[in-house]
């Protein structure tokens, strides 16, 4: 009798020890919302493969993804409290650390290298940058591809004051180049691409003047987190980094994970147009010379000191921040981990 009490009390000792030791683990996990810069693209898919091949879980993390409103808006979703992470745009963290010093977010993985900044137009019908001068071009409101335009323009011998600016909303922008409407307007690389791709055209009967290519040193859309995040979980921060940049080297050596990816999170999306978006992206905007010597995530804080002083000039601010009000290398995994492979095509 006395060793079936034991045996039972040993074994209820046992399951609570299971039982507390399970919950333990639980509540270990650091619970992290995530916000995107738009709606589901292939270029989230990196996000959703780190959750789905368990490596944020590896890092002690639970994180919650969702849909952004626009890379500016990534930021100010940070700033209120509402995300502790995001990935968005590092012009937007300059801006807010001038309005609300301290309170801006921190970029701590830089994804597009190449901002995607640029002039879109059908070949032939503008002829080289001076061809600017005389042409009629769209805006979404508030593009910052428009707002750096003038220093872009003063850079290269443009007159601004010749160039027409239509505003109009973003879904008709490349629907009103290709009938004619307009010569061009100011897009974001990666939409733009794939908006024409989509309307069944033929990518090569267009040409991207990239802002990068003449002068203009802004980078764009990375992984940022809250200062709060930063200070008080400096561990959660650096697993979040470990696990996209393993996530996002994957996808780049084999595009086709990000389409499976994005479809199984939203079935109407078409894997093989999100397939094709991520290549164009690697290819053209995370793959640079830069990226290649610095490794994946990094930036270069003589470029970044320029890239903010352009920033300051078109945005017009009252100061400038320093590179360390804005970008944070420290949570970096070793260079030898964020080797970038080549692109596919």
């Amino acid at each position: 009798m006395r060793r079936r009490l034991f045996l039972k009390a040993a074994s209820a000792a046992l399951l609570g020890a299971l039982v507390s030791g399970g919950a333990a683990s639980a509540q270990t996990s650091t619970k992290i919302k995530f916000t995107l810069d738009w709606k589901y693209q292939g270029v989230h898919a990196w996000y959703f493969h780190a959750k789905e091949k368990g490596y944020f879980a590896q890092e002690g993390l639970d994180v919650t993804i969702d849909q952004g409103e626009g890379s500016a808006a990534t930021v100010s979703r940070i700033m209120s409290g509402a995300y502790d992470a995001g990935f968005g745009d590092m012009n937007g963290i300059i801006q807010q650390a001038v309005a609300k010093p301290g309170e801006q977010p921190v970029m701590v993985y830089m994804i597009y290298n190449k901002a995607p900044f640029a002039i879109v137009h059908k070949k032939g019908v503008i002829d080289g940058l001076k061809g600017l001068e005389g042409k009629k071009l769209t805006s979404p409101a508030g593009s910052a591809t428009h707002r750096l335009f003038p220093i872009f323009a003063k850079l290269n011998g443009i007159d601004a004051s010749k160039v027409e600016v239509i505003n109009i909303t973003p879904s008709v922008q490349e629907q009103m180049m290709v009938q004619g409407q307009v010569d061009g307007g100011f897009v974001f690389t990666v939409t733009s691409y794939m908006n024409l791709v989509g309307m069944k055209q033929n990518p090569d009967d267009y040409a991207f003047i990239n802002y990068a290519d003449y002068g203009i040193a802004a980078y764009s859309n990375g992984m940022m987190v809250s200062r709060k995040l930063a200070k008080e979980n400096p561990k959660a921060v650096a697993g979040l980094v470990r696990a996209v940049n393993k996530a996002m080297l994957e996808i780049a050596a084999n595009p086709s994970i990000a389409g499976k990816t994005i479809n199984a999170v939203e079935p109407i999306i078409n894997a093989d147009v999100e397939t094709k978006r991520v290549e164009f992206t690697y290819k053209n905007h995370i793959h640079t010379p830069e990226s290649v010597a610095l490794g994946a995530g990094d930036v270069s804080d003589e470029r970044m000191t320029k890239a903010i002083d352009q920033i300051a000039e078109a945005f017009q601010l009252a100061s400038k921040p320093a590179v360390s009000d804005v970008f944070d290398r420290s949570f970096l995994p070793p260079k030898a981990e964020r080797a970038l492979p080549a692109p596919k095509n």
